[in-house]
Parts: structure tokens; C-alpha cells; sequence
């Protein structure tokens, strides 16, 4: 924001916003407790200050000019603001309310926010809360959602990010699966079995090579970049998926493959964009985020 360019005074302000609601000065005086000429002062000096006709005089009351209409909008919703901040300072609202956008994967939007929303509907009925779930990135300095949860650090120095756990996953496979095709007793056991993509074959052979696990384009067979679907094709018995194991050891009907490799992990981070530190209701969202999250997964380093 540009303080510079703000220039008016706000008891000048305050005194056309008065005069404008009362329609007259004598009557917004009355309405501030103070002389009417001191008033019409303030309001002839803030019209000087912008350059601009805020009223017309009809008879004995005042009528808004073009000009006046648009700015008492805007002057209005500063009134508003001025009432909260009052009210807030002197302990006489503590109602968190307004709209926050949480941005995770589709995996943790499904299995681990509901509990979350829960929550903050019984502590907060005020907050409007919106769950983007997508795999992607989403832009916070662009405003497409409030707080993000996320798995590797954000670069950008204008966001705040925090790593509240670690997450492990690896592969599970349905009982149905494993009573057709076996029990895979080491890596080389898994040449003979069917697996779930998340990315294309070649991404996903090199990824998982990076663990030891020796997939082809043959284990590959099947792709889904959801990972809604890609759990639900593992627990009907499609093929081998690989999820969080917090969601895979809370699954009935699936087991973990090859139990003493892996598994792999990663980094639990929320990030937040800096100008929303001041926000109550974001700042409620976070810590209840952090709380949940934290108590589910592994406790990670803060950063």
C-alpha cells in the first residue's frame, strides 16, 4: 500500500460522513457533540483538501453531489472499519468472522481437513471457509487461497512458512489384489505386479529408482494424476498405490508392501503470505491447522 498518497484527515473525513447520513450540519453536530460551526470547518476544509464539491445546498439541508455519493461509499466502509477497531480495542466484539481459502493436496484435503473444518465451524461459526484441493501449486501472492499446505519450502521471501511435521508414505495393496497376484517378498518380487502412476511412466520409473524400487514401463500400466482415484483403483484391487501411511494403516483391507523398505519422506509446510500475519481469522485457521496436522503425522523441525 502506498501511505503516501492517503492524505485527507480522517476527523474531516468523519465529519462529511456524519453530515451526509444526518443531512444537515446542525444535525451532525448534534450527532458528535460538537458546534456546528467547527463542523462546517471541517467539512469545507476537506473539500478544499480533495478539490472537489462534496454537497449542494437545498434550502436548509444538503444534498450530495455526484462527487459526494462515490466518496461516501468508500468513506462509509472506513466508518465501519473505525467502529470495529473500536470495538475490538475496548474487548467488546471477539467474534472471528470472514472468508479463508486452505489450498493441500487432494489426498490430505479429503482425509485430513474435514476434522479440521469441524472444529473451526464450532469455535469460530463466523468463518467462511473455502478448500481449494488441488495437486498443484497455488499461487498465495496472487490471493488464490489464504494458506497452503505443502510439501516442500517456499523460495518466495514474501510468504511465511512454518514445517510442522514430516509424512511418510509408501506402497499399499488390497487384500482382493494380494490373494490374485501374491505377497511380494523383496524388490525383485515386484517386477511381476501392477502399479498405479501418479505422473508419466518415465518420471515415475526415475522417481521411485531414487528409493531403490526397480519399476519398469511394464509395472506401469495404469495412471491417474488424482490421487482420489489413484487410492480408490489401489483399494479395489487394480493395482499397487502409494499414499501416506496414515492413510494407508487406517484403510481396512490394505496392506503395506514390503513393510521393511522405505518408506519415503517428505517435509509438511504451511505457508501463508505475510500481510495476513495481522488477520485473526487467519491466524486461528493456522494454528488449528497446525495443531491437527501435527498431532497426525510426524512432528517436523520448525522453520
Amino acid at each position: 500500500m502506498d501511505w503516501r498518497s492517503i492524505t485527507f484527515d480522517w476527523n474531516r473525513a468523519r465529519a462529511f460522513l456524519v453530515t451526509a447520513e444526518e443531512g444537515s450540519l446542525s444535525a451532525a453536530a448534534r450527532a458528535l457533540g460538537m458546534a456546528q460551526p467547527t463542523l462546517g470547518r471541517q467539512v469545507t476544509a476537506l473539500e478544499e483538501e480533495l478539490g472537489v464539491a462534496l454537497f449542494e445546498r437545498t434550502g436548509r439541508g444538503l444534498a450530495l453531489t455526484p462527487t459526494g455519493l462515490d466518496l461516501a461509499e468508500h468513506v462509509r466502509a472506513m466508518g465501519e472499519a473505525a467502529t470495529r477497531v473500536s470495538r475490538t480495542a475496548s474487548g467488546h466484539t471477539t467474534e472471528i468472522a470472514g472468508q479463508v481459502c486452505i489450498t493441500a493436496s487432494e489426498i490430505y484435503s479429503a482425509h485430513l481437513l474435514p476434522a479440521v473444518v469441524t472444529e473451526l465451524r464450532d469455535s469460530a461459526p463466523g468463518l467462511e471457509i473455502e478448500i481449494s484441493a488441488t495437486n498443484s501449486v497455488t499461487d498465495l501472492r496472487r490471493r488464490e487461497a489464504d494458506i497452503a499446505i505443502r510439501n516442500t519450502e517456499p523460495a518466495d521471501p514474501e510468504l511465511i512458512a512454518k514445517r510442522i511435521a514430516d509424512d511418510t508414505g509408501w506402497f499399499y495393496a488390497s487384500d482382493a489384489y494380494l490373494a490374485r497376484h501374491g505377497l511380494p517378498r523383496d524388490m525383485e518380487d515386484l517386477a511381476g505386479h501392477d502399479f498405479v502412476a501418479m505422473v508419466e511412466a518415465d518420471e515415475m520409473v526415475k522417481a521411485m529408482a531414487g528409493y531403490g524400487v526397480p519399476l519398469t514401463h511394464d509395472n506401469l500400466q495404469i495412471r491417474s494424476d488424482n490421487h482420489l482415484v489413484h487410492w480408490e483403483l489401489a483399494k479395489q484391487g487394480t493395482a499397487i498405490g502409494i499414499v501416506p501411511d496414515f492413510l494407508g494403516h487406517a484403510t481396512p483391507g490394505m496392506q503395506r508392501v514390503l513393510p521393511d523398505h522405505g518408506p519415503v519422506r517428505y517435509p509438511v509446510w504451511l505457508v501463508a503470505h505475510r500481510d495476513l500475519r495481522t488477520s485473526r481469522r487467519i491466524r486461528l485457521v493456522w494454528d488449528t491447522l497446525e495443531r491437527h496436522l501435527a498431532s497426525v503425522l510426524k512432528p517436523g523441525s520448525v522453520g
